[in-house]
């Protein structure tokens, strides 16, 4: 390897983004330079995929490679367990100082509770972190004391803030860092972003996608202007974009940007009224698909475009095997170093396992079911508890997942073969498949999810909590059901 020492990681991960909302993946809408340009120059993932597509239970399977049903963070708000190998314990166990920023939302409840040192911070040392607000203009974070730390401004500028610090407190030492930087944005509220991005992008000027339905009549999507929303999402994403540049300036100015390997991802995608729906927990391309880039001038090459499947759950074991990290324990993610470097004789899944295991809050009041699929490199393929077919989609033919050919009898064949394989990662995770409410019993999360609910929507009864907060429209009923 390059340098007098190991490379260095910086993991960068935003919340709620969608994979397809970046200038390098086609959407010449919104303002992307840096990640455009860390695209150019490293490698992207055209094909990575949210396990779970909420934010807590990918969350999980980004920093421990496990599947939601072995970390125990079936849906928000549900602590991570403790006793897993993690990105920062298997960091730490090769000889790397650890750091978090931003946003964590793996301690479970209440959001705003302190996470003390010690397990439940996962490995990581240095600490400036949140469980959860989404407050963008209120900055808030607590290091190793109960004393809550704020500050005036922008929240991602903040955190970076914090981050250049870290890196001009470690980029220079013998050990090497590996840090991971957590942004809430483009997470709603979408308005809260300063005006400077917010002015940047014309309503009037943006262009939904083909399968986008504004006049819906889902009772979160009838509740907004969706050009207006969209040119937000894409403001904060610009925000955002400012900050990655911000911390590769410093790592150029500190001379660790050859041996520094950057990874830029999130934990799942937005609908933003495609087909209907809105937020995330949903099957379909835009709520799974999320940026992948991996940018290292030391080790990997320039201007890589990998179409590679790769779920979540398989992002540590690869970063572990780019990073030559020795003494890995098991992990239920694959290793897809070979693949992500271009070698031609890498392995290349045949697909890749997406589930919803337990709707909550948004994904409730608009009738999410639980669900189980499949992404193949040409088909979405997805059923309801009971194996029954709900979703299938000929993503080659049909991009924007417009015609489901779940009862297409021209289509048997093909669904069969994924209902195979569906069952194949249904086996290898040990999922019997319930509904959301059999699977925190099987995990004995039931009260944990009561007490939950109570704290989040006045002690109302499960999801039905959050239908009687927020009533859906009657008029209104799921899309494609």
């Amino acid at each position: 390897m390059p340098g007098s020492r190991p490379p260095n990681l910086l993991l960068v991960f935003a919340d709620q983004m969608r994979g397809q909302d970046m200038g390098c993946a086609g959407n010449r809408d919104v303002r992307t330079p840096t990640i455009d340009r860390l695209a150019a120059d490293g490698v992207r993932l055209r094909r990575c995929y949210a396990t779970c597509p909420v934010c807590c239970p990918n969350r999980a399977t980004l920093l421990t490679g496990a599947f939601p049903p072995t970390s125990r963070v079936v849906s928000n708000d549900l602590p991570v367990r403790t006793d897993l190998p993690t990105l920062a314990t298997i960091a730490r166990a090769n000889g790397y100082r650890t750091g978090y920023i931003g946003k964590w939302h793996l301690d479970g409840m209440p959001r705003d509770r302190f996470t003390p040192p010690g397990p439940r911070r996962l490995g990581f040392e240095y600490w400036a972190a949140y469980n959860c607000a989404h407050d963008y203009f209120h900055p808030r974070w607590f290091e190793d004391t109960p004393e809550l730390h704020t500050a005036d401004g922008y929240e991602p500028e903040v955190q970076t803030d914090l981050a250049l610090a870290y890196l001009e407190r470690h980029a220079r030492t013998v050990d090497p860092f590996c840090l991971a930087v957590s942004w809430g944005p483009p997470h709603d509220p979408y308005e809260q972003v300063p005006r400077r991005y917010r002015d940047l992008y014309d309503p009037a000027a943006i262009a939904l996608r083909p399968n986008a339905r504004p006049g819906s009549r889902n009772p979160l999507a009838a509740r907004r202007e969706a050009r207006r929303t969209v040119a937000d999402y894409y403001a904060a994403i610009t925000a955002l974009d400012e900050q990655l540049a911000r911390m590769i300036a410093r790592l150029r100015d500190l001379d660790a940007e050859r041996d520094t390997l950057v990874v830029f991802t999130s934990d799942h995608g937005d609908m933003l009224w495609s087909h209907g729906w809105m937020k995330k927990q949903s099957p379909f391309e835009e709520a799974i698909l999320v940026p992948a880039i991996l940018r290292w001038p030391g080790g990997l090459p320039a201007g890589g475009q990998r179409d590679t499947l790769v779920g979540t759950v398989d992002l540590l074991p690869t970063l572990a095997g780019l990073m030559g990290w020795k003494d890995v324990p098991s992990l239920e993610g694959s290793d897809l170093s070979r693949a992500v470097r271009g070698e031609r004789a890498a392995a290349r899944p045949h697909s890749v396992l997406i589930a919803n295991y337990h709707a909550c809050d948004e994904a409730a009041v608009q009738g999410m079911p639980t669900w189980r699929g499949v992404r193949t490199e040409r088909h979405t393929y997805v059923e309801l508890p009971g194996r029954r077919p709900w979703l299938l989609y000929d993503n080659v033919a049909d991009p924007y997942q417009l015609r489901n050919l779940a009862e297409s009898a021209a289509d048997a064949g093909p669904r069969a073969a994924l209902a195979a394989d569906l069952g194949g990662w249904l086996d290898r995770t040990g999922d019997s498949f319930p509904d959301g409410p059999g699977m925190l019993a099987r995990l004995g999360l039931t009260e944990a999810w009561a007490e939950r609910e109570r704290l989040m929507h006045g002690g109302l009864a499960s999801n039905a909590a959050v239908t009687r907060v927020e009533p859906p429209t009657p008029e209104w009923s799921p899309p494609d059901r």
